[in-house]
């Protein structure tokens, strides 16, 4: 078990930013619990610590969107994530994890700054797209597995449909219970879910339903509209934070 107290200082309130963005906004902040950890932990000690405490996140927002997902996507998505998270595993240890926080940061910053820029045709609502939705799946599968980092590359696919807010939300909980349940089989199978790890997850999960909670309570207090303005401008400081910790990590 993790004994620094630094590492808790810093891990409660990411586990708390981490439950509002999931439940309340669709997720996207999730990206910032690993490298906050990080400053104590090696990241791949961060990312295991993170998982169990995600899922039990992931039960209580299913239960509470369980009447509101897009099946029809999902159905693209999943089987593409699925595909994502096993390469990551089949290349655990030999990704550059800089290179991989540049890449994400790259494509959360240039697509929400297109979303800005373009005007009234990057606003307009776009359909499903089974390419797109199994691309943008898999980069999320494989950039979940490394770092809980899942959230940006499917945000560029789901945010252009314009879904009702809860739809998007409750469509992006179903889809990361199902990457995070998967998940559990290849850390374990490489000796992640150690009891040490394990035990400090037991430690920081009663935060799960407080962040969760809050997630839920802004959700319903606030227009579809605002909801959209916030996903955009939480991916773009998402992309400017990992873009930030890529090129420290190479200097």
């Amino acid at each position: 078990m993790i004994a620094d107290p630094w590492f808790y200082v810093l891990a409660v309130p990411a586990i708390l930013l981490v439950g509002i963005s999931k439940v309340g906004f669709g997720g996207g902040l999730g990206v910032l619990a690993v490298p906050m950890m990080a400053i104590v932990v090696a990241p791949p000690t961060a990312a295991a610590v993170m998982l169990p405490i995600l899922c039990v996140m992931d039960l209580i927002g299913v239960w509470a969107y369980r009447r509101s997902f897009d099946l029809a996507n999902l159905r693209i998505m999943v089987p593409a994530a699925i595909l994502g998270i096993g390469f990551g595993a089949l290349t655990f240890g030999y990704m550059d994890q800089a290179m991989i926080r540049i890449l994400i940061g790259l494509i959360a910053v240039i697509f929400t700054l297109n979303y800005w820029l373009g005007g009234k045709s990057a606003a307009e609502a776009r359909g499903r797209n089974r390419i797109k939705g199994s691309l943008w799946s898999a980069v999320s599968g494989f950039t979940s597995f490394l770092a809980h980092a899942g959230g940006p590359p499917v945000n560029v696919y789901l945010l252009p449909q314009r879904m009702d807010m809860t739809l998007f939300v409750g469509t992006k909980v179903v889809f990361f219970i199902i990457v995070n349940y998967v998940k559990l089989i290849p850390y374990a199978w490489l000796g992640q879910l150690h009891a040490g790890n394990l035990a400090t997850s037991l430690v920081l999960i009663p935060l799960a339903p407080v962040g969760v909670g809050l997630g839920l309570w802004l959700h319903r207090r606030i227009d579809n509209e605002l909801f959209y303005r916030i996903c955009y401008v939480i991916l773009f400081l998402v992309g400017i934070r990992l873009l930030y910790d890529g090129v420290s990590d190479l200097l």
